[in-house]
């Protein structure tokens, strides 16, 4: 594992740096509060976890589509992801987009292929976004968003910044090598942003009342086929392991539990657009959400605002406890099991 400010500093150096302003705060629809903790532009803290940093943390941050069918798990490299998308790709079978900022690992994935919705999830970080393989009219889509953007398919096996494992079949077996990533931004001529907004993250150790204590929450998807998603809380730490169909989610290159500080379940519309069951899904209009944190759940409503989907609470933004953030958008129609506290 990487520091990913080690990886990526010297990507500064050798390209100079964006020539964009730094990022503009966050703009709330009319009647919504923007009012955060300021921890933009910190130096001393990573801005999608809100934990300190040993150096600056204003490198890009890179996104990677992951693969989340059966035969894909476990997966390599989401235990240090600083945030995880999970959402719908066919079918009942999420997918996620993994965020990495304070750690790279040295083997992500598998990488899978890019769909519209989570590239927008990538655009509001002003991060990399990483794929493997799309339709002609998906990677146009990727390409005229003005995103920086890695597709894969040009660099399928090449062994220095992709590699197919023998372990899996295609297409469960393509992995990102992070070793790869200062030469292909530099033959890109990618650069980093000047800062990267902040989460509203509370302060570290910071107390906070709100909330129903829970044990766990379940996320159905499917029960035939079994589709569920499932967060349990350590009651000592206040934070949640992550289980899929019922089996405990590890990361496949250290073994270790995938586990959470925060979990934001966002319901949202979605729309079946082709016979193959993929989805147009809505990411701006709000909508209701639920906030665990602390050993507890929030009912909350979530905003987009400036291409993030944050939580909010009676017009005014709840922060984050500092940590690792699991995102699940989900249809309005799926089923939420809680198990509260006795």
């Amino acid at each position: 594992m990487l520091l990913f400010g080690c990886v990526l500093m010297s990507l500064q150096a050798c390209t100079g740096g964006s020539p964009q302003g730094p990022a503009p705060s966050p703009e709330a629809p009319d009647g919504v509060s923007t009012e955060y903790e300021a921890l933009e532009n910190d130096e001393d803290v990573f801005p999608l976890t809100g934990k300190p940093s040993t150096g600056r943390a204003d490198h890009r941050v890179v996104s990677v589509m992951i693969n989340n069918h059966t035969k894909a798990r476990p997966q390599s490299g989401l235990s240090q992801a600083d945030i995880v998308f999970e959402v719908l790709a066919e079918g009942q079978i999420t997918r996620f987009l993994a965020l990495f900022h304070s750690q790279l690992p040295d083997t992500i994935g598998p990488v899978r292929s890019a769909r519209p919705y989570f590239n927008e999830l990538a655009s509001g970080f002003e991060a990399l976004y990483v794929y493997h393989g799309a339709s002609k009219a998906i990677n146009r889509h990727v390409a005229e968003s003005g995103i920086p953007y890695l597709d894969a398919a040009g660099y399928d096996n090449n062994g220095w910044l992709f590699e197919r494992s023998t372990e899996r079949k295609a297409p469960h077996n393509s992995y990102l090598l992070t070793q790869g990533m200062e030469r292909f931004m530099k033959e890109k001529g990618y650069t980093n942003p000047d800062s990267i907004e902040a989460l509203p993250f509370e302060k570290e150790n910071g107390a906070s009342a709100e909330g129903t204590p829970i044990d766990k929450v379940k996320v159905v998807y499917s029960e035939r086929p079994e589709e569920t998603v499932t967060y349990s809380v350590r009651e000592a730490e206040g934070n949640f392991d992550r289980s899929s169909d019922g089996k405990p989610s590890v990361d496949h290159e250290n073994g270790e539990r995938l586990v959470m500080d925060n979990v934001w379940i966002v319901e949202t519309r979605h729309t079946i657009i082709d016979s193959q069951g993929r989805r147009a899904i809505d990411l701006n209009s709000g909508g209701n959400g639920y906030l665990l944190r602390k050993g507890k759940i929030i009912e909350a409503e979530w905003k987009n605002v400036n291409g993030r989907i944050l939580p909010y609470r009676d017009g005014r933004p709840i922060r984050f406890t500092p940590g690792k953030t699991w995102v699940n958008i989900i249809p309005e129609q799926a089923r939420i099991e809680t198990t509260y506290r006795k």
